[in-house]
């Protein structure tokens, strides 16, 4: 079910919110929701590889967290460059299962 949310912009926000719809000849409200929604995936996907990279989730975890796919995860890792947390301990460990 939908909520209401309210807040206060400054006056130029919202001149430029308003010249957006226009253009895009759609409401105010329409043009703030998608405007918010890409924000907040936006957010999760950073925050969500902020963690993988810190090593407390899993990449899968991360993806599902954010709605995605795990070869949309992997295209997003490698398009912020997040640093893999593999240790060189794991390298070693992973290279004598292949022996």
């Amino acid at each position: 079910m939908p909520v209401t949310i309210t807040t206060r912009v400054d006056d130029e926000l919202a001149r430029i919110i308003d010249r957006i719809a226009k253009e895009e000849k759609m409401d105010r409200s329409t043009v703030i929701r998608r405007f918010l929604s890409k924000a907040v995936k936006e957010w999760l996907i950073e925050k969500s590889l902020e963690e993988y990279e810190q090593g407390k989730l899993t990449l899968w975890q991360a993806a599902r967290r954010c709605g995605l796919s795990l070869w949309e995860m992997i295209s997003e890792v490698k398009k912020r460059e997040v640093h893999v947390p593999y240790t060189l301990e794991e390298l070693k460990e992973d290279l004598k299962g292949l022996k």
